[in-house]
């Protein structure tokens, strides 16, 4: 016969296959069944057992906490089960509650899980069954009298009943109440990693417009200055000579604006950048070193910006110069207008040189598209286009006056 191939037990194996749950304790089964025995062998040392403790006395006082194993997974015949064996057990011996531990717990168990009115239901019945056994029908079963409970132990058993299935509700509350507690606890985890994720992401994307505009930028300056450089390195080195030193300039002014765009990556003990945050202050820096002339007017009041309306003005207008270079004629030159309003910026960034490529709309190219989303994301507009033989690019940032 061929062995079949060991397949791993699934987690609630046992429970599939009939088999008491492995996750289940014993300790409870053990200490009902410890409690059963040790009772019934001191009352039958008292005389208080009308037979012998044989196996049949032992069986049925092992019955119950034997199949106490199986009361998650079949809650209601474990309670039926052990019931009935407690009740065979007390038609040969003196009432006394510790023959009943097992039908107890099953009792409790019932009640915690939910069971709606089974609980209830069999408690009566196994209570008026005990009733019926030991006292009803106790001569027609030939029952020892000293067999049959008295009216105060009647009450009692009642009583001891109705509190355990009380304590069964209260459980089920309490621990439906974790549960709740629980599932909350996991939303807001959930919520928060959620958070964390999408702060991630708009900081990826964030730190992947700052590395496309610095890049554009001066990448874009960089390639116009080395093909001026090779043009004129024979003729003029002396003009060669001078764009070589543009593109060494702009070359170090992308590598600290790298380092400030990635600063965010930085560990705890990495020193922050000295160089000054990067906004409509450093305009001068910026159009020094566009590769073209740049004339910059400020009208109204200055004042100080938000950080990240102050950012976000340098970097449209660093945009728009690079537009200026790839798109202009030779000649080109731009205009940069900065309008202090009371409540808001104004930029208008424009062409003088020539004419945007042929077909270019405001809508088309990802810098004027990067450059509108930036303007969007503060709650500001962008119109671009062509107008007087050249391109216009104006903006309007919101910002609060902090004067």
């Amino acid at each position: 016969m061929t062995e079949k191939p060991h397949r791993r037990m699934p987690r609630e194996g046992f429970q599939r296959r009939g088999g008491p749950p492995h996750r289940f304790p014993p300790g409870a089964a053990v200490l009902a069944a410890v409690i059963q025995i040790w009772s019934a062998r001191e009352a039958a040392r008292h005389g208080l057992v009308f037979r012998p403790m044989d196996n049949l006395s032992y069986a049925l006082l092992l019955a119950g906490p034997f199949v106490l194993l199986w009361r998650r997974k079949a809650p209601e015949v474990v309670f039926v089960l052990a019931a009935a064996a407690s009740i065979g057990f007390v038609t040969f011996a003196e009432p006394k509650w510790s023959y009943a531990v097992a039908p107890a717990m099953a009792l409790f168990n019932l009640t915690r899980r939910g069971r709606r009115w089974f609980p209830v239901i069999g408690a009566a019945v196994a209570y008026l069954a005990y009733l019926l056994v030991t006292v009803v029908f106790a001569s027609r079963l030939g029952l020892d009298p000293r067999t049959r409970p008295d009216l105060g132990d009647s009450i009692v058993l009642a009583i001891w009943l109705f509190v355990l299935m009380l304590l069964g509700g209260a459980a089920k509350i309490r621990s439906e109440q974790m549960a709740e507690v629980m599932k909350v606890r996991a939303e807001k985890a959930r919520a928060r990693e959620e958070q964390e994720k999408r702060q991630a992401s708009e900081e990826r994307l964030r730190i992947a417009r700052e590395l496309h505009d610095v890049l554009g930028h001066h990448l874009s300056l960089i390639n116009v200055q080395a093909g001026v450089g090779l043009h004129l390195m024979d003729n003029q080195p002396e003009q060669a000579r001078e764009a070589l030193s543009a593109i060494k300039t702009a070359s170090s002014e992308a590598l600290r604006e790298v380092r400030a765009v990635l600063g965010v990556l930085r560990t705890e003990d990495e020193a922050a950048p000295r160089q000054p945050a990067l906004g409509i202050s450093r305009l001068g820096d910026l159009t020094a070193d566009a590769g073209l002339p740049v004339t910059t007017t400020v009208s109204g009041e200055g004042r100080e910006l938000p950080a990240e309306v102050d950012r976000a003005a340098y970097r449209i207008v660093q945009e728009a110069l690079t537009n200026v270079r790839k798109h202009a004629g030779p000649e080109a030159s731009a205009t940069i207008a900065v309008d202090y309003l009371p409540t808001a910026l104004h930029l208008a960034i424009r062409n003088e040189g020539g004419l945007a490529p042929e077909g270019l709309e405001p809508s088309e190219g990802t810098g004027i598209a990067g450059m509108r989303e930036r303007a969007q994301t503060l709650g500001g507009s962008l119109e671009a286009g062509p107008v007087d033989g050249g391109y216009l690019v104006s903006v309007l940032l919101p910002t609060e006056d902090k004067q």
